[in-house]
């Protein structure tokens, strides 16, 4: 941690959420959790790794929480963001401030301990992930086999941030993985390459094999129609036909580096959209990450 008489934070260089959430009209089902957000500080306790891709503003544990109970949710999943390289601190306090029934996801190396290990489970920790497009990537796609079979006894699963278009082949070394994966951000696929072109049919490959999971979020990641990303439902619909019982829902709460601030209660309306049957929405949005994070 820093000298306390000689810290002085970095000041933000992207925005913060809209703090004023609307609730959305929608109506989630008990058990609703967001499977996909991070929080952001104070810089005096937990600074950022250097060399990262940007310096967020602080965004806290309570201002999530309010978040997620405007929205409707019970349970979440706090993804550890690449700002702080492999310092889980952050994360792992979350999971254990009792604020909210948490899961987490963190990034760790060949330095993490089998004792960090098992002090990250008892917090709630159930996946690693592994960065390979933000900048500052601190673990490459080599050391996946390595960290699955480090991780595996415990249920954990991999969870994967890249560009699915860059990476042609991917799908067939993800696959050989010993445990379950899941790709978030739609694997930065972009809409306006359609539903034919080679990064969203590998993503279509994928949903074949049991062990591949599907993070249904960040529609301005991948689309340039703001504010309702009409465009994105197609591949929503898509996915979750695929694999209806291995796709899950996330905020992406507080959007860091989106190319347009969303209204989170707005991301919520955008569900009857993505997937009209309200059976299936409700099992997406509880059931398959009660299953997957072992809520």
């Amino acid at each position: 941690m820093p000298n306390a008489t000689s810290f002085v934070p970095a000041a933000p260089n992207i925005p913060g959420p809209i703090a004023d959430t609307r609730r959305p009209r929608v109506k989630f089902p008990a058990g609703a959790c967001d499977c996909h957000a991070h929080v952001f500080g104070p810089q005096r306790q937990y600074p950022f790794a250097p060399g990262g891709g940007y310096v967020p503003p602080e965004c806290s544990i309570d201002d999530y929480v309010r978040m997620l109970r405007a929205i409707g949710c019970e349970r979440a999943v706090i993804v550890h963001p690449s700002v702080y390289g492999t310092d889980n601190r952050c994360t792992v306090d979350a999971l254990r401030s009792g604020k909210f029934k948490f899961r987490g996801v963190v990034v760790i190396d060949e330095k993490t301990t089998d004792s960090q290990l098992e002090d990250m489970h008892q917090a709630g920790v159930r996946g690693v992930r592994i960065n390979l497009k933000s900048k500052g990537t601190v673990v490459a796609f080599d050391a996946a086999p390595r960290l699955a079979e480090r991780i595996k006894a415990r249920g954990w699963h991999i969870q994967f941030f890249l560009d699915i278009n860059t990476i042609p082949g991917i799908d067939r070394e993800m696959t050989k993985l010993p445990v379950d994966i899941v790709i978030d951000h739609f694997g930065h696929i972009e809409t306006a390459h359609g539903m034919q072109a080679p990064g969203f049919q590998t993503l279509l490959r994928l949903a074949r094999h049991e062990r591949c999971w599907f993070k249904l979020i960040g529609p301005y990641r991948i689309s340039a129609q703001a504010p309702k990303f009409p465009d994105v439902t197609p591949f929503a619909r898509a996915l979750v036909a695929a694999a209806p019982d291995r796709c899950v829902w996330g905020t992406d709460w507080p959007h860091p580096n989106a190319t347009f601030m969303p209204n989170d209660g707005d991301l919520a309306d955008m569900l009857p959209d993505w997937i009209p049957d309200e059976a299936l929405r409700n099992r997406i949005l509880a059931a398959n990450p009660a299953r997957l994070y072992g809520f």
